[in-house]
């Protein structure tokens, strides 16, 4: 049974940031929310773990002020599992790395197949984690000893495994790659807000008309602002085949959307004003949504061949070289170089093809160096083979 303290008020929050700060070496660091169950991304639970201190489960709900951690393990390197879904909610409460290592993605890099926590704890160090609770609500109070333990599981072996992998980086020469990587995470600036989020509705695609896309516009956002403001996850109050459905039965009073059989969800009925409201403003807006915005998405490469052929060509080149080059590396295809970037590459490739052209249109497109490395010549030697294709095509009878 794993050790570990609960951290839930300010002499025993500073008693433990005193006793990490005496610790040594790196600090293994995890985040529990309540995905799927709140509006918010906070960190309902945040686990500390360092050799010489222990382990620490700090509820931040009961923490007003977390710089005292910052300065007990701010100046050392932090340790996580899949570290891009933790750190925003880290920084929420003012936490901020100074450098990470990743055991997922040096997993990855290193080729395992499986890279789960569990899965990479057990590779590593030959333990067996029971993982029960990675989906529950972690905003319940109290929350239960079997919740605590697995949480304090998280964070128990990871330095340990952090240095097993980190050796066998060093052993495939891959130290670099994985540090490159780590610093990538670290940088990556959040996604832009979407200017149409209610688009990504699932099912939006079977409403036809820009005034009945107005009316899905408008219980999304009615979905939203009750979701955010009763800080609940928005498919739990109402699920968005619900709202399409609602869109597409086109009720004419409320008494018709409550007798809508598909309209369902926990708050479908106990809501219903708000959701008629809703669909009423949709209707009466003067400011209809198109059917379709604007994009830089490519099209799929299935229809390369007819829209784009020479950047068909080059797909069809490179790719398989691409992989090719990862299987020797050892390592999934999409870390080498993941496969949006090649697309756009072949999409619209450099004027002139060289090595360093490729290379230099790979890391306008946020290409690490190491992968640029690894894959520029890869690629530009493929572009040029497809170009080669077509110079030796027989020619066709006029």
């Amino acid at each position: 049974m794993v050790e570990y303290i609960v951290i839930e008020d300010a002499e025993g929050f500073l008693a433990a940031c005193d006793t990490l700060a005496a610790g040594s070496g790196p600090v293994a660091v995890d985040v529990e929310r309540a995905s799927g169950f709140r509006y918010s991304q906070r960190a309902y639970l945040i686990q500390v773990f360092r050799r010489g201190a222990g382990v620490f489960l700090f509820d931040p709900s009961t923490i007003e002020d977390f710089a005292p951690l910052q300065a007990a393990i701010g100046d050392t390197e932090w340790v996580f599992h899949a570290a891009s879904q933790d750190l925003p909610s880290l920084r929420e409460r003012g936490l901020e790395p100074p450098s990470i290592f990743d055991t997922e993605l040096g997993s990855r890099l290193l080729g395992h197949e499986r890279v789960g926590l569990g899965a990479v704890v057990e590779q590593t160090l030959g333990i067996t984690l029971a993982k029960a609770h990675s989906a529950a609500d972690w905003s319940t109070r109290p929350l239960p000893a079997s919740w605590l333990e697995y949480a304090a599981l998280d964070v128990e072996h990871l330095i340990d495994v952090r240095d097993v992998l980190a050796a066998e980086l060093d052993e495939q020469r891959k130290t670099q790659f994985a540090r490159e990587e780590f610093q990538a995470v670290l940088d990556r600036l959040p996604k832009p807000a979407r200017d149409d989020p209610w688009r990504r509705l699932s099912g939006l695609h079977a409403v036809r008309g820009r005034r009945a896309l107005a009316v899905a516009r408008s219980l999304w956002q009615a979905r939203e602002d009750f979701a955010r403001e009763q800080d609940v996850a928005p498919g739990r109050l109402v699920p968005d085949r619900a709202l399409v459905a609602a869109v597409l039965a086109d009720p004419a009073s409320k008494q018709a959307l409550a007798g809508v059989k598909d309209f369902n969800g926990r708050a479908s009925r106990t809501q219903l004003d708000r959701w008629w409201n809703a669909i009423v403003a949709g209707r009466e807006s003067t400011e209809l949504p198109p059917d379709r915005v604007p994009s830089d998405t490519l099209p799929p490469p299935r229809a390369w061949a007819d829209r784009n052929p020479d950047a068909d060509r080059r797909l069809k080149a490179a790719r398989p070289a691409v992989e090719a080059r990862a299987e020797e590396l050892r390592m999934p295809t999409e870390n080498l170089l993941t496969p949006e970037t090649l697309r756009r590459v072949a999409w619209a490739p450099p004027a002139e093809i060289s090595a360093e052209s490729v290379g230099a249109a790979l890391a306008e497109l946020g290409a690490r160096p190491w992968q640029v490395e690894q894959t520029a010549q890869v690629i530009a030697d493929s572009f040029v083979a497809s170009l080669n294709t077509v110079d030796e095509a027989p020619a066709t009878d006029s």
